[in-house]
């Protein structure tokens, strides 16, 4: 039994000490690579030329794995999009704006749809279809008939607040949506592939019933009021606001990342007058304001690429 103790004692240890020296290895690896020292001439090798491209593959990495994890597919793109987001994010626009909710109608929900399944049938993304169509037609197939009608068309985007976000600060698509005389609202957010590429469609249709429903859509007097929102170019304000409210958690994991990297960089910089003599040539002597400022726009890039989608 006692023998048996001593090889027990005996393994215990060994194993303390293997726990020991791993973690005394981690702590020096970590410290050579985030923290500015004499050991790596105060340049940290997070922030050398290896160290970034690491940084740049993990970025990207962790993205690609996150797109296979939840769409499947490498370069997937998860969105939030949904009627019931739509409907949601509408309103809530409309009492910020102190302007009366409106009501979903399944009529018009119809409509966006056939709108929607058009504009991929005869591969065209515009308020108007290349033969002619306009937008009113789907209103007269529903048979939902209207003193007032709107329409908002986006694509390309993944996240709703982003969209919504997109139309309220273009001046059409926020007066189509914060219109105080439309009573009714429909939504359709349709994928497919448009013109080679695969894309997520959303069309809104706002509506004002007729005081009469008498008359089909398709043959409204000419007092009707219709309004359709132009192609709206999207400001780089807007860009950068749509693009934060898009970032998925891969990316917001990524970002991370940039910015340990960039306050690493920063405290190298800090340090920069301890690094060796015969290194303080003009690059190395701001070596560390250099990769900050990299890695800054590195970071912007990431965050833009969230800023997709058209209006």
């Amino acid at each position: 039994m006692f023998y048996i103790s001593i090889i027990v004692k005996t393994k215990t240890n060994k194993s303390k000490t293997l726990v020991k020296s791993v973690v005394k290895r981690a702590r020096h690896h970590i410290k050579m690579a985030v923290v500015p020292h004499r050991k790596n001439n105060y340049r940290p090798h997070l922030i050398r030329g290896y160290g970034l491209v690491a940084l740049v593959f993990a970025v990207i990495g962790i993205q690609l794995g996150y797109n296979v994890a939840t769409t499947g597919q490498v370069l997937g793109i998860q969105s939030d999009i949904t009627i019931n987001a739509l409907f949601d994010q509408t309103n809530q626009a409309r009492v910020t704006a102190g302007v009366s909710p409106l009501k979903l109608n399944a009529q018009l929900n119809q409509a966006a749809y056939l709108k929607a399944q058009d504009m991929f049938a005869k591969q065209y993304w515009d308020h108007v279809s290349p033969d002619g169509t306009q937008p009113w037609k789907w209103f007269g197939d529903v048979k939902y008939s209207y003193d007032e009608a709107g329409e908002n068309l986006a694509k390309g985007f993944t996240s709703t607040e982003a969209m919504v976000t997109a139309w309220l600060n273009s001046p059409e698509h926020r007066d189509n949506l914060l219109r105080d005389s439309y009573q009714d609202v429909g939504f359709a957010a349709v994928s497919g592939d448009l013109n080679g590429e695969s894309t997520l469609l959303v069309v809104a249709l706002y509506g004002k019933p007729a005081a009469v429903a008498a008359v089909a859509a398709t043959k409204q007097t000419a007092s009707t009021n219709t309004q359709v929102a132009s192609a709206g170019k999207i400001n780089l304000l807007t860009k950068i606001t749509v693009a934060i409210q898009s970032v998925t958690p891969a990316a917001i994991a990524g970002l991370a990342l940039i910015l340990i990297a960039m306050i690493v960089a920063f405290y190298a910089f800090i340090y920069r007058r301890k690094s060796p003599e015969a290194s303080r040539t003009a690059w190395y002597q701001h070596h560390g304001l250099h990769k900050f400022v990299w890695l800054l726009l590195f970071g912007i890039v990431v965050i833009l690429l969230y800023s997709g989608g058209q209006i």
